[in-house]
């Protein structure tokens, strides 16, 4: 893999990082405040709160294994040794 073909990679994986984020954040606030007007109780908590909670974080697993499987990659990031002064 070439310096270049790295750099696009390394930028690929930290775009995708970030628009998973921004999605977490909206069905976070989807599942936490957009779930508080329903009178749902389960586990004797408003769904709300397992929504905002135990939902992002399962949410968050099934993205980040997205995420692997479809857009990181195992590469080195040091060089090669191609011109290694040492």
């Amino acid at each position: 893999m070439t310096e270049k073909e790295k750099y696009f990679q390394i930028r690929k994986e930290a775009m995708w990082t970030g628009i998973v984020l921004a999605v977490l954040i909206g069905f976070w606030l989807l599942a936490g405040f957009g779930l508080s007007g329903l009178d749902i109780r389960a586990f004797g908590l408003p769904i709300w709160a397992i929504g905002g909670t135990v939902g992002v974080w399962i949410f968050a697993m099934v993205l980040v294994k997205l995420l692997t499987a479809f857009v990181f990659k195992d590469f080195p990031l040091e060089d090669s040794g191609e011109g290694d002064q040492s």
